[in-house]
């Protein structure tokens, strides 16, 4: 069993020791500091690390996922929906929530343009899936996944504007997502629009993975039943492929 010590015994102990050494030893020299050595030229010369180069439009098209991988009912879309016009084409009065809106409706959730995309159609249900390879740094990227966490707090209801000056409620909540990449961020937004007397609602998944220097974005949205089964199979293909597309580049370099 180990013996505590009390502050006073601590000190009592400190200084008995401290004298005992002083009466037993006589002071030496102090020995001078040594120079530092100097630093060699290989070392000065070290170049910092350097970023992998920038996919290829050709490995990014590699990297999409296909109708074969989501199985029927899904095929190559025949063109974008009508209701992205009439939800998502939309303002409101709060710069972050108009912002939500306008990477909604221009499929660039992470702020910039696709290097490459794919869209498929769900013949069912009348769902739309959007699945695009984007290349930025990794720093912005992690701004922009941030911003997108911090969206339902900033914008969890709000009211916007559509174009044809309708007013439409709208609603955002952070979905989990799988462990797939380095990073993520999932969003499930809501916009509704009263009309007749009924309420119709357009329902969107949206998530956005940074898989190293990488990253890609997969939303599906529509009017009735959008199966979220389509969502995580999309992500977790993503991941893996883009992952494959960058060892398969190295290798060749």
């Amino acid at each position: 069993m180990t013996r505590r010590l009390t502050p006073h015994t601590l000190l009592a102990s400190l200084l008995g020791t401290a004298l005992a050494a002083t009466a037993c030893t006589t002071p030496t020299p102090a020995t001078p500091p040594k120079r530092p050595a100097a630093t060699t030229s290989a070392q000065a010369t070290t170049p910092p690390a350097t970023r992998p180069p920038a996919l290829t439009t050709a490995q990014a098209q590699a990297a999409l996922i296909t109708e074969a991988d989501l199985g029927e009912p899904w095929a190559p879309t025949q063109g974008a929906a009508t209701w992205r016009d009439a939800f998502l084409k939309a303002t409101a009065t709060q710069p972050d929530c108009g912002r939500l809106l306008d990477a909604l409706y221009t499929d660039e959730l992470l702020g910039a343009p696709a290097r490459a995309a794919v869209g498929l159609d769900d013949g069912w249900d009348e769902a739309q899936l959007r699945h695009q390879v984007t290349a930025r740094p990794p720093a912005e990227l992690d701004r922009a996944l941030t911003w997108l966490g911090a969206l339902p707090q900033k914008c969890g209801r709000f009211t916007a504007t559509s174009s044809r000056a309708t007013q439409l409620s709208v609603t955002v909540d952070e979905i989990a997502l799988p462990e797939v990449g380095d990073a993520r961020q999932g969003l499930l937004v809501t916009v509704s629009e009263e009309s007749e007397g009924e309420w119709v609602t357009l329902t969107v998944l949206a998530a956005a993975v940074r898989v190293g220097e990488d990253a890609f974005t997969v939303t599906t949205g529509g009017l009735g039943e959008v199966p979220p089964e389509a969502l995580e199979a999309a992500l977790h293909l993503g991941a893996q492929r883009l992952a494959e597309v960058r060892r398969q580049g190295r290798v060749q370099v």
